[in-house]
């Protein structure tokens, strides 16, 4: 792999540089492309072991009258500070676990840590960008964000979830209602009380006009899901939500909580606390959004891993939902930099071998079940689908999914049809590469796939953004932030017709760009 790309630490620019536009970028696109991912991976001579270790850094694009405009700024978390001003790394992160000084009491911050089950984690919030009511979150999956003020990336102020409802963790891919308001789900793992996994509301008004209050204090539980096992909760990355219902998968990925706990005293990684039990089922919650209760039916399905939903949506009496699923929990592994730094030969060959590609598969789930079913019966009565809903004789239902494509990760789609019947979704290109050099776009009705790519060049996620007025799913453009392996070629923001995926504009930029994980696009409001 190349050391070019992985691993070298990336540089701020924290003016705004123009652009060199060739192409002609919309004039209607008008508005700010937020992008997060690790930038700084060696601090002193002190260096991370994993590459979701490395520190945030936070890059945008703001589209103007047809111009385009860079910025990028490393998050100044507790992390950064504390790192920096020691010029070591001495927070611990995931895959990199820094070990306390012996002679530092080292047993009352073990029996501390006992005591809240789990440790306080990092705030490197380094995986997406998330809207509360209008603030902007740089976030990832511990109880800490940094607020962020989207136009010049300075941090606002460090915001901790346990202030205002009882988490411990969160996923850092929400979903956005019609109107607004914003639906997150997290774990609570509190000293007191049984563990549950938690669904939670902001509303879209809950911002404090002087941002002197957080919008996270007009925060409102939906519903609270108990934990199958107490001690090994599932790991969760994202989840589904249709008009009606919010959809949770609980997969056989867990995190065992003692080891999680004592982790730092065993001398071993937080990332070694997840097990994936490949004998174990995998168990679909479907919850009301108005009333918080779960749907009686118990629908599961054989073990998967899951990191990210695609869409879900109701039809004709059934909840759909889309996935991008795997048949073993190794992912993680693939981006320690032991392994990245592997030849690309052997890299592509070890990868083969012990880590499943990426399927994306449709389930649904009859939300009418009729006990006197005969066992062996497929509820499901949709016509566009091959997808089964089998009854057993307990009474669930045993879910079998339909492939729709093999080898996408990172999807994203038109949001505007998010929790409704959809036809498009893109995503990076996964071909045994931690670092895809191409992004595709699949119609699920006919099952074409078109894509983009070029020589030595590394698109980052796309994302659809549609055109004023827009009628069809597809009418609207694609950006993803592009780096390249050759040193003559700047890196570039590139606009794809989203419909043709052919290029309309690139963006030149005569700046450091880094590879990144997700991001947010934040519309100008119009002074209309």
């Amino acid at each position: 792999m190349s050391q070019s790309l992985i691993g070298k630490n990336g540089t701020e620019s924290p003016e705004p540089v123009k652009a060199e536009v060739t192409g002609c970028v919309p004039e209607w696109l008008q508005g700010t492309l937020l992008r997060n991912g690790p930038g700084l991976f060696n601090v002193g001579a002190t260096e991370y072991n994993h590459w979701f270790d490395g520190m945030a850094l936070i890059h945008s694009f703001t589209f103007k009258d047809g111009e385009v405009y860079y910025r990028s700024k490393f998050l100044r978390s507790d992390t950064f500070k504390k790192n920096t001003q020691a010029n070591k790394i001495v927070v611990s992160e995931f895959g990199t676990m820094i070990y306390p000084d012996p002679c530092k009491n080292i047993f009352s911050k073990a029996f501390s840590y006992l005591l809240a089950a789990i440790p306080d984690f990092t705030d490197n919030n380094l995986i997406n960008i998330i809207r509360y009511g209008e603030d902007y979150y740089a976030s990832s999956e511990v109880n800490y964000m940094n607020q962020i003020d989207p136009m010049t990336l300075d941090v606002i102020g460090k915001m901790n979830y346990r202030n205002h409802i009882a988490l411990n963790m969160a996923t850092a891919h929400p979903h956005y209602d019609d109107e607004g308001n914003t639906y997150n789900m997290g774990t609570a793992l509190m000293r007191f009380g049984m563990p549950n996994y938690v669904i939670f509301k902001v509303p879209v008004n809950a911002s404090d006009k002087e941002h002197k209050k957080p919008a996270l204090r007009k925060v409102k539980q939906v519903c609270n899901i108990p934990i199958r096992s107490t001690l090994f909760p599932s790991y969760f990355h994202s989840f589904g939500m249709t008009e009606n219902y919010i959809i949770f998968v609980e997969q056989p990925f867990k995190l065992d909580i003692l080891r999680l706990a004592t982790a730092i005293f065993r001398r071993v990684t937080w990332a070694s606390c997840l097990k994936y039990d490949k004998e174990d089922i995998t168990l679909i919650h479907l919850i009301d959004k108005k009333t918080g209760k779960a749907v009686s039916t118990k629908f599961y399905t054989d073990a998967l891993v899951v990191f990210h939903h695609i869409n879900a949506y109701e039809d004709d009496g059934h909840v759909v939902f889309d996935m991008i699923t795997y048949k073993d929990g190794n992912l993680y592994e693939m981006f320690y930099f032991a392994n990245l730094r592997k030849e690309t030969q052997e890299f592509i060959e070890s990868n083969k071998v012990n880590i499943s590609p990426p399927i994306c598969q449709r389930f649904v789930l009859p939300l009418t079940v009729d006990k006197d079913t005969s066992n062996g019966t497929n509820l499901v009565r949709l016509k566009d689908t091959t997808a089964k809903a089998v009854m057993q004789s307990d009474g669930s239902l045993y879910c079998l999914p339909e492939t729709i494509f093999q080898g996408l990760e990172l999807p994203g789609m038109n949001y505007k049809f998010n929790g409704k019947k959809y036809r498009y979704f893109y995503g990076s290109r996964v071909e045994w590469t931690p670092h895809p050099n191409k992004i595709g776009k699949v119609d699920i009705v006919t099952r074409k796939y078109i894509e983009w790519t070029e020589k030595d060049c590394y698109p980052s996620e796309p994302v659809f953004v549609a055109s004023p007025g827009a009628v069809e799913e597809d009418d609207g453009v694609i950006l993803t932030s592009v780096v390249s392996l050759n040193p003559k070629k700047s890196p570039f923001m590139l606009v794809l017709n989203a419909k043709t995926f052919e290029e309309i504009a690139r963006a030149s930029i005569d700046a450091s760009i880094h590879l990144d994980l997700h991001g947010h696009f934040i519309p100008t409001q119009s002074t209309n």
